[in-house]
């Protein structure tokens, strides 16, 4: 009798381990497309997808339909996206979150397809490798997208993607006239901790100024203990970061010094100029199966170039990663940072993240 119990115990504990092991798998995987995460998804049973307000007037942008439309279909999701997008921009009272000067900064962030005539603005942290690829392909410079060494993707020398900037302002201002133009976002407190978690955890193609140069920067200013002689050592928290962000004027001196590297993380208005420039689609990469196949059809080049497969669930909006990560974070600060954004999250439909803020 007592190997009995002894054994129905082991194997309670053996179930025990096994739920939570299996827990901390699925909260661990990658949350970004191109990364090599398996299929996972952050969402876990019973967490519900962060809907629209009803009582605002935007578009369900970020859901995910359960039954793929056609590209026909998909248009009238497109279209809505295009009139919040541009009702947000005539909005005096958020002129100073949407309106920017199409700058040379601006330029250099939009790639170019003369050949198919295509212009794609680039928003770090949200698939945008892939995007790179597909116009690598109609370059000619490779037949398909698997063939694409990782490595040249980045390599803006070598990869034979021009940018806007590279042209004369006649030619910049005929090609934002006539060609297709997209970009692409996510939830923007999504795309902050992908852009951390790449940045100043992973770091997977070794960019070592973001640990060496950057952290101990935002660590100093604003860390509200430290000691200088830890910085490299106990490394950037998700807090510090939030903190950097969400202070517009005291960080303006440190962003001059860190010059590019901030495209990872400043504003979609920053880097794409969605009110100056007049895009023919945004995607989203909560749809980004539905948004790849129309704007593939919508630029006429879907016969030409395949969008890299997708994993199951690796583009779903999870709740429960934002909630972990700003758990430990003051609301002022949440606050303070959601009105840096708060633009993005009006221009293209993401609901204010009220559970965050109340």
């Amino acid at each position: 009798m007592r190997h009995h119990w002894l054994l129905l115990g082991a194997c309670g504990w053996v179930l025990l381990i096994l739920m939570f092991a299996s827990k901390f798998i699925n909260f661990r995987a990658a949350d970004d497309y191109g990364e090599r995460a398996g299929g996972q998804s952050w969402t876990e049973p019973g967490t519900k997808l962060l809907q629209p307000n009803p009582e605002k007037p935007a578009p369900k942008a970020t859901d995910v339909p359960s039954v793929v439309p056609s590209v026909a279909e998909w248009q009238s999701v497109v279209e809505k996206r295009i009139e919040l997008l541009s009702a947000v921009c005539k909005n005096n009272t958020l002129r100073n979150l949407t309106q920017v000067s199409v700058s040379k900064f601006i330029l250099d962030r939009i790639f170019v397809c003369d050949k198919h005539k295509i212009l794609f603005c680039q928003t770090p942290k949200v698939g945008n490798t892939q995007w790179k690829k597909v116009l690598i392909v109609l370059n000619g410079a490779f037949p398909n997208v698997e063939e694409i060494p990782e490595n040249l993707v980045h390599d803006h020398e070598k990869n034979g993607l021009p940018r806007l900037s590279s042209f004369t302002p006649q030619e910049v201002t005929e090609r934002l006239n006539s060609y297709f133009k997209f970009l692409i976002v996510r939830d923007p407190f999504e795309r902050l901790i992908s852009a951390f978690k790449d940045k100043f955890v992973k770091n997977p193609r070794f960019e070592p100024w973001y640990k060496h140069d950057i952290a101990p920067a935002i660590i100093r200013k604003y860390r509200k203990s430290h000691r200088d002689s830890d910085h490299a050592g106990s490394g950037l928290r998700f807090e510090d970061f939030v903190r950097y962000l969400g202070d517009v004027e005291g960080r303006r001196h440190m962003d001059r010094q860190f010059g590019e590297h901030i495209i990872h993380w400043v504003t979609y208005v920053e880097l794409c100029a969605p009110c100056e420039i007049h895009y023919s689609v945004v995607g989203h990469h909560e749809t980004l199966e539905q948004d790849a196949s129309y704007i593939l059809k919508a630029a006429g080049i879907e016969e030409l170039v395949s969008y890299p497969a997708i994993p199951p669930g690796i583009t779903r909006y999870n709740r429960t990663k934002v909630e972990h990560y700003f758990s430990g974070i003051s609301k002022r600060d949440i606050r303070r940072l959601y009105a840096r954004y708060q633009g993005d999250f009006r221009l293209f439909g993401y609901p204010s993240p009220d559970f965050l803020l109340n």
